[in-house]
């Protein structure tokens, strides 16, 4: 059912995102090389994810027997995942928007999306079994004080993040946070601090051979971290 994830709508102005990730917006739409930033000027944070999808009849129906509701749209299918807002689209071929800086300092693509979730359970059953991503590890860690379930989505990653010392309710989850891959982090860092904002020192990351870093503001909103020395996602935090 789900082909891709198209893109993500943020709160906020497309001249944010710009200097962010060192493209340049088109129509206000902004695309990396493997997800989209749609934007809500009268808003802020992470707002929706948009999957793509090659039959939006073949989705509703599929949707529908699993009894997930949905409800058509100008461009597809709306649905809420306990309280994520998700869409469906018709898979497309758009082009990534140009770059404004050299390609070592800009953002190449998406490594994760992030959800917090007060049910890993609940997460396993909506995202797994009805909307059909991979679930590709489910790994609790004391230390990080989290479990966390990563579904693969083409070449990134939906993470589900449960924090262990709350224990399960059911209340909603919550769209959180991005991770961007950039070819170059030294780079990507030092071109966001030219540009005024307030960015981390990078460091080791969870991934062997990774680096990251953390945007602090210049994100509407958004929790935001950097991410080099990594390939397409292939399993692993």
């Amino acid at each position: 059912m789900i082909a891709a994830l198209d893109h993500l709508v943020v709160g906020g102005s497309p001249a944010v995102y710009e200097t962010l990730l060192g493209r340049r917006a088109v129509d206000g739409r902004l695309r990396t090389d493997n997800v989209g930033v749609r934007f809500e000027p009268e808003a802020s944070g992470l707002r929706s994810m948009v999957f793509a999808t090659q039959d939006l009849d073949k989705a509703a129906t599929l949707l529908e027997r699993r009894a997930v509701a949905s409800t058509r749209t100008d461009e597809g299918l709306a649905l809420l995942g306990h309280g994520v807002e998700i869409g469906l689209c018709a898979q497309s071929e758009e082009a990534p928007s140009p770059l404004v800086v050299e390609a070592p300092a800009a953002v190449a693509s998406l490594d994760h999306v992030v959800v917090r979730t007060p049910n890993p359970e609940r997460a396993v059953a909506f995202y797994g079994g009805r909307l059909g991503l991979d679930l590709r590890l489910d790994r609790s860690n004391p230390k990080w004080g989290a479990r966390l379930l990563f579904f693969r989505c083409g070449d990134l990653v939906v993470e589900i993040a449960h924090d262990l010392k709350k224990g399960v309710s059911d209340e909603p989850d919550h769209l959180w946070g991005l991770s961007w891959r950039v070819p170059d982090i030294g780079a990507a860092q030092a071109r966001l601090k030219a540009a005024g904002l307030d960015v981390s020192e990078p460091r080791d990351g969870r991934r062997p051979g990774s680096q990251i870093c953390t945007v602090k503001n210049g994100t509407e909103g958004v929790p935001t971290i950097l991410i080099g020395g990594v390939g397409r996602w292939q399993g692993g935090g």
